[in-house]
């Protein structure tokens, strides 16, 4: 049971309910996360380019996301990303090696556990030692490097706010919410 009772978007101040009814689907995080108003809009904005903007790609960004849940730990943050993951190209058998912790498993290319290594460190130490750092900078572009950084951080976010508070897990929504970004940046 959550912490703090999610925000009601009827009772909720006009921007809060509008960034609210956007949404494609009410899952709980948003509705916790609504409750910082002035933050919520740019919250919104930030996971959205996370999720839909980025030149990283998306595959990756899932495998991230999927790393930093089980890292946190995160139950919310691993049930929400698992069809994600899945729809971007992250097989079953490399969701069951992160589910195990085996990051290293053979399942996954050299790019992966490239990717999981900097995350590994990322999260565990905060600063990526200079090998992965150089391995990775090797293969990504600058902005891939700043965009890998910037989603396991947000993540890390994500997950720590989510058990704080206590949020309870919604049934998964598939690909919703990517969807939707997917849109909205087809239209713009």
């Amino acid at each position: 049971m959550a912490r703090l009772p999610y925000v009601d978007p009827a009772t909720a101040p006009e921007r809060v309910r509008e960034t609210l009814e956007r949404l494609p689907v009410p899952l709980n995080i948003f509705r916790m996360v609504a409750h910082a108003e002035t933050a919520f809009p740019e919250f919104m904005r930030l996971g959205g380019a996370i999720l839909g903007r980025l030149e990283l790609a998306p595959r990756l960004r899932e495998l991230v996301i999927l790393r930093v849940a089980k890292l946190s730990p995160s139950i919310y943050e691993w049930t929400q990303h698992v069809p994600i993951g899945k729809a971007t190209g992250v097989t079953d058998e490399q969701i069951a090696a992160l589910e195990e912790g085996d990051a290293a498993a053979p399942c996954f290319e050299e790019t992966d556990r490239l990717v999981l290594r900097f995350v590994d460190e990322a999260v565990r130490d905060v600063k990526v030692s200079d090998a992965t750092f150089a391995a990775a900078a090797a293969r990504f572009s600058r902005r891939e490097l700043v965009e890998l950084l910037l989603t396991v951080g947000f993540y890390m976010m994500v997950a720590r706010l989510l058990e704080s508070t206590a949020v309870d897990v919604d049934p998964p929504s598939g690909t919703a919410i990517t969807d939707s970004i997917r849109r909205t940046l087809e239209r713009s």
